[in-house]
């Protein structure tokens, strides 16, 4: 995975497009930044839409359901990986996958761990 995604890299840089990790990581640090200041519903407006409709149980909105997960702090960035319309951020607390749509960038997976020769397990997904 490495290898593809350096030559992704690199095929994006030799073609003169610059690779925007500002965007993805502005959004999962204002998510967890609402997460702590219990503003849920703005946390909620940072999710993927499906992955928004999915979060929630039976008579329960989005913003009982991120508040009922108790994500845990998300800390300080440590890295950002995109390849193309797909990011992942890494955070001291937290790994977020995003989906850059015509709107913005939008987190479509939170309180990511990683599981020993699978893939991440999340908390909030679509």
């Amino acid at each position: 995975m490495k290898l593809l995604v350096g030559v992704v890299l690199a095929a994006a840089l030799a073609a003169g497009c610059a690779v925007d990790t500002a965007g993805p990581a502005r959004v999962a640090e204002r998510f967890h930044a609402a997460l702590a200041a219990d503003q849920v519903e703005a946390a909620c407006g940072l999710l993927a839409r499906k992955t928004a409709e999915k979060l929630p149980g039976p008579g329960q909105s989005c913003a009982d359901a991120l508040r009922e997960l108790r994500l845990g702090p998300g800390g300080g960035l440590t890295a950002v990986d995109v390849w193309g319309d797909e990011a992942q951020v890494r955070l001291e607390g937290d790994t977020l996958f995003l989906h850059h749509f015509g709107d913005g960038w939008r987190v479509v997976a939170a309180g990511c761990v990683p599981v020993r020769d699978l893939p991440y397990e999340c908390e909030v997904e679509n």
